[in-house]
């Protein structure tokens, strides 16, 4: 039986991965926050499924977990560890706290940094590791490569773990260890609530006639969700295929947004962008 841990399982992409693989026969190690979560997992799965619980800002708690995992699984090492959990800070650049912004970056790309240097060894990092070489698998977003606007913390964090896990790759070829990046668009998840609260915090700003919009933006954007268990069958795939692409774009129209990222240029983007922002200010002046 093979071992994989994976980062933020209390829902979503997480939990979906969990439940999936499950299935598949793996033993799966899955972090949350709260013991609450651990125990209602735990319910919730198989004797396969052992809860972690640490925030990936606390270094402290990850290395109690890595004593646990290796208490669990001996000398099997890691087959692969899927580094999901993560936040979305949204809002207007010009307005959003200095300390919204550095949790988001400490959560998104310090966050997997700590955990993936914690595990590493249980993946075959190491020159006399007698392990047989595991995969980490990032969840990025389709943000790490098209930024929106409202979004600049969420997608500049998404555009460094596309870039950590480009240098890390390189880096792991010593090992035989390769990194493997997931790009969801949307996702049917509950960050959709959480997208809609945040802009009640910047109602007082020059953005209120747009920010007025995100609940119809929002609306669109879910009915183009795709199921969260999409992710974990990709996930899935690439822990057990000998090839794989270094990156997956897993979305709804993924075919027009890769054309439109290598074809149409960004001031055009802009300008149609500044025609649709345009609309909402009418009557406002």
């Amino acid at each position: 039986m093979k071992n994989v841990l994976i980062t933020g399982v209390s829902s979503g992409i997480g939990y979906a991965s969990v439940q999936y693989l499950l299935k598949q026969g793996y033993k799966v190690f899955g972090s949350v926050r709260k013991e609450a979560d651990a125990k209602r997992l735990s319910k919730t799965f198989d004797t396969n499924f052992h809860p972690l619980v640490f925030d990936v800002c606390d270094d402290q708690a990850i290395q109690h977990a890595l004593q646990k995992v290796k208490s669990t699984i001996g000398d099997q090492g890691l087959a692969g560890l899927v580094n999901n959990a993560g936040i979305a800070v949204n809002g207007p650049l010009q307005h959003i706290p200095i300390e919204k912004i550095a949790h988001q970056f400490d959560v998104n790309c310090l966050g997997l940094i700590r955990v993936t240097q914690a595990f590493l060894p249980f993946l075959g990092a190491s020159k006399n590791s007698s392990l047989p070489p595991g995969k980490i698998i990032n969840i990025s977003s389709v943000a790490g490569r098209f930024a929106n606007p409202f979004m600049a913390p969420y997608c500049a964090s998404k555009h460094a773990v596309e870039a950590i896990s480009d240098s890390l790759r390189r880096e792991l070829l010593i090992y035989g260890i390769d990194v493997v990046v997931i790009q969801p668009g949307p996702i049917k998840s509950d960050i959709w609530e959480k997208v809609q609260a945040t802009k009640d915090d910047y109602m007082d700003t020059d953005y209120a006639p747009l920010l007025a919009q995100i609940g119809n933006m929002v609306s669109q954007a879910e009915k183009k969700a795709l199921p969260a268990v999409t992710i974990a069958k990709r996930i899935h795939h690439i822990l057990t295929a000998k090839r794989t692409k270094t990156r997956y774009i897993i979305a709804h129209n993924k075919l027009s947004f890769s054309l439109m990222q290598k074809l149409v240029p960004d001031r055009v983007i802009d300008f149609f962008l500044k025609k649709e922002i345009q609309k909402f200010y009418k009557g406002n002046d």
